[in-house]
């Protein structure tokens, strides 16, 4: 932090959450904060909410708005800051980033109704039978990972374009018949409501301050994917090179899923392991590592049809491609190349404190790989062995898939 920013933070900087009703709906007090103010940050349609006051500098947010943010609190360190926001600052919104560069003691927050609750009012929807889901500024495939049948969702939309965009992902998805109910202009005096399907929505608009509801309701044939690992192998777009359910599910399991964390998944093929440690917790990131091009592109494709679209995917070759990584470790998996010199080894030295690694091996040379990282660095290793019950012949009988030898261990 410079110490421009820092000399703006001790004069104060103070966020106010707006709703649609604009000042109005503010208490005197904090009504009285914002007009006193001696600068004014904010979007367009929050500054323009405001009345003439001579000598209070008003300024627009920066394009790109991170890049330029530090630098617009530095021009006015000797001032004190209110900015502008919509509802709960820190519901998707610019408190959140605020706290996160100045630290939270540097940032008073007074915020609004949001949006969320505002929309589970109208739809009559308690906060524990209901999940958010922001897709402020993000990908709206991001949605596909909170499917489930009977789940209530509350969608904070980017724009105007986002419900259309979710109704076709959930048609695409198999929820089609999902109760959709989009409210626009949430807390104004021209509230509106349009409830209908994901499958009817069609090209219909919406305004540009929009909460999409869900209920969702999946078809008769469409598969269950939970967030708990073990999604099933057709689920993947794949030439093979996909780590299998039963033992995938035993690989993610040991690696502990936690938001927040990042995985290495070295090796990715179709990138399964990635997607799943995504979709089991909120919040937790995935780099995909992968030398074969085509398959890279399998696991970017898969991680989006799977709603996990911010999975990275590096295309390279471990132990080389490893040093090169921005975002260290919580935990690794090594599906492939285990028996490459020095892959294991690079990895672990990557891997955090307490970070929890997992390793599969199907050839002798790669076991002895893994034994040897066994006898270093202790851990529990296993043999995964599945047997799939199969026509034979005319009855039917046990067909055995090549056994698997896991070792885990926490560092």
């Amino acid at each position: 932090m410079t110490g421009a920013v820092r000399s703006a933070t001790m004069r104060g900087i103070t966020v106010v959450g707006v709703g649609a009703d604009g000042l109005d709906g503010l208490t005197p007090a904090v009504r009285g904060r914002v007009l006193e103010s001696e600068v004014v940050i904010g979007g367009e349609r929050h500054l323009a909410m405001l009345p003439p006051i001579d000598r209070q500098i008003r300024v627009g947010w920066p394009t790109p708005l991170m890049p330029g943010l530090r630098g617009l609190l530095a021009a006015h360190a000797d001032r004190g800051l209110v900015v502008l926001a919509s509802g709960d600052p820190l519901l998707s919104g610019i408190g959140t980033a605020l706290v996160r560069m100045l630290g939270a003691d540097a940032v008073d927050v007074l915020p609004a109704v949001s949006s969320e609750t505002l929309a589970r009012a109208r739809m009559g929807w308690s906060a524990e039978d209901t999940a958010l889901v922001t897709l402020v500024g993000r990908d709206p495939r991001r949605v596909v990972a909170w499917l489930a049948p009977r789940r209530r969702l509350v969608v904070l939309s980017s724009d105007e374009t986002t419900p259309a965009r979710v109704a076709d992902l959930l048609v695409a998805a198999g929820y089609g018949d999902s109760a959709l109910s989009v409210l626009g202009d949430l807390g104004a005096a021209g509230e509106s409501r349009v409830d209908t399907t994901a499958a009817t929505w069609g090209d219909r608009a919406a305004p540009r301050l929009n909460v999409v509801c869900i209920e969702c309701a999946a078809g008769p044939e469409t598969p269950p994917y939970g967030s708990v690992p073990g999604l099933p192998d057709d689920a993947y777009d794949s030439d093979g090179l996909v780590t299998k359910r039963d033992v995938r599910a035993s690989a993610v399991a040991r690696l502990v899923p936690a938001p927040g964390h990042v995985l290495w998944d070295v090796g990715a093929g179709a990138g399964s392991i990635g997607i799943e440690w995504m979709r089991a917790a909120v919040g937790a990131k995935a780099v995909a590592i992968e030398p074969d091009p085509l398959r890279a592109q399998r696991c970017r494709d898969n991680a989006a049809w799977l709603g996990v679209p911010d999975l990275e995917v590096v295309v390279g070759t471990a132990p080389g491609a490893l040093g090169d990584l921005k975002l260290r470790p919580d935990a690794v998996f090594v599906g492939g190349g285990a028996s490459v010199p020095g892959v294991l080894e690079e990895a672990w030295a990557q891997l955090r404190s307490g970070g929890r690694f997992v390793a599969h091996a199907v050839t002798v040379e790669s076991e002895d790989a893994l034994l040897r990282m066994f006898r270093e660095h202790g851990g529990e290793m296993v043999r995964l062995s599945v047997e799939r019950l199969e026509p034979l012949g005319t009855l039917t009988g046990w067909k055995p898939a090549r056994a698997v030898t896991q070792w885990s261990a926490i560092r």
